[in-house]
């Protein structure tokens, strides 16, 4: 039986409405796979006609091809992945291929036959191509059936310029748009279900992903600090997440704790998060920052509760949860593969000095009057210099030169 060279076939959607600036999306999604995909047997990944077509190196296993394929689906901006072969423009290898595609695609008890070709050089059209390829995979499996609607499997066949291109397995990716081609975000990012979620969606809409999470040290124990870290490691796989700033934050929750009155604590402690939060994205040249609150969940989501809140920065904040509930929320994050990370019990700011009874609709003026005793702008630089950096893979994400740059910057001023 001849040998062909495996072939990933990766398929794009939103990219493809894109106008005059389409090869920027592509060149980036390009990119980003060219680093994801660094720990599989690649030759090489080309852009070909509207999609991006990655080669494996001859004898990949069906077991490497499949893991390959699976790698790619998270990440944002595929709509598509197809896996399969790549071979000469003849009938008899196409339909042979085509065998291998389907013996290789999974139970199945219905198939048809979709081919097309890119260039008129090709005497067969697209009609002959589906009755001959259809007719030998009959022949190979003679106990399935051909089913032109609903059907289990459609092998494709495409013939371009110098090869065929021939697969059976083809799976949905997660869509959305290149990691990289809409800016950068800060995310407030805690060790709860929400959260990451939130970031992800952000990622999947083509921002670089910061991660900001506040931890209740020394208060309490670092245990969620793990937890982030863990979230992290599972987002890094596709490339949505490129850094976590950790902030010590128990001792300053304390100040507010021990002088504030106990309704407004969780206001002013969100707002002092947003204010360091904000400092983060100046210092990493972020436009916005994200939270992964949904309206009316808990005391700090009503209405109310967001305008105090988002009355301190002037950045926009970027809220993808707020009208998911909590179903939503859980169903993707188990998709996602954070959801256990995310339900193991860890002390955090989160249930750091909570009062029993919290505001739930606060009023601008007293907010200000009880934060109005703390040295707020000490606090956010102190917060900020304090920040553990970690780095994960990202590839579109480049450092700010250096964190010491913006701090003497700022004492110039």
């Amino acid at each position: 039986m001849e040998e062909f060279q495996r072939i990933i076939l990766v398929h794009y959607h939103e990219i493809g409405l894109k106008g005059r600036n389409r090869s920027v999306f592509e060149k980036r999604l390009q990119k980003n796979l060219e680093a994801l995909l660094r720990d599989y047997p690649i030759v090489t990944i080309h852009r070909i006609s509207g999609r991006i077509l990655v080669f494996l190196k001859e004898g990949t296993s069906l077991a490497v091809a499949n893991q390959c394929t699976d790698a790619i689906l998270g990440v944002p901006g595929v709509a598509r992945v197809s896996c399969g072969f790549k071979v000469e423009r003849d009938m008899e290898l196409m339909g042979e291929a085509a065998v291998r595609s389907l013996g290789e695609a999974g139970p199945f008890e219905s198939f048809k036959v979709s081919a097309r070709r890119n260039h008129t050089d090709f005497p067969i059209d697209s009609m002959q191509m589906n009755r001959d390829i259809g007719g030998i995979l009959c022949e190979a499996f003679p106990e399935k059936r051909v089913q032109m609607k609903g059907q289990d499997i459609t092998v494709g066949v495409e013939v371009v310029q110098n090869a065929a291109y021939v697969y059976a397995r083809s799976e949905r990716g997660i869509g959305g748009l290149p990691v990289g081609s809409s800016g950068t975000v800060v995310s407030l990012l805690s060790s709860g279900i929400d959260s990451p979620v939130a970031l992800w969606r952000m990622a999947r809409r083509g921002a670089v992903c910061i991660g900001v999470h506040f931890s209740g040290r020394p208060q309490t124990s670092d245990a969620s600090e793990f937890l982030v870290d863990d979230i992290a490691q599972v987002l890094q796989r596709t490339g949505c997440i490129a850094r976590v700033y950790v902030v010590p934050f128990g001792d300053y929750q304390r100040e507010i704790s021990v002088s504030a009155p106990p309704a407004l604590r969780v206001i002013l402690y969100r707002r002092l998060m947003f204010r360091v939060a904000e400092e983060l994205a100046r210092r990493e040249h972020a436009g916005a920052l994200v939270t992964g609150e949904s309206l009316g969940q808990v005391a700090s989501q009503t209405l109310d509760n967001i305008k105090a809140t988002n009355a301190v920065v002037d950045l926009p904040v970027l809220r993808p949860l707020i009208g998911s509930d909590k179903l939503e929320i859980i169903d993707q994050a188990q998709q996602l593969g954070t959801f256990d990370i995310s339900s193991q019990d860890a002390p955090d700011c989160c249930t750091l000095f909570m009062p029993r009874n919290p505001e739930t609709h606060a009023k601008l003026a007293d907010v200000e009057a009880a934060e109005a005793p703390f040295p707020l702008e000490q606090w956010v630089q102190e917060l900020a210099d304090a920040a553990e950096v970690h780095d994960y893979a990202c590839p579109s994400y480049r450092p700010p030169k250096s964190r010491r740059i913006a701090g003497e910057a700022r004492d110039r001023a």
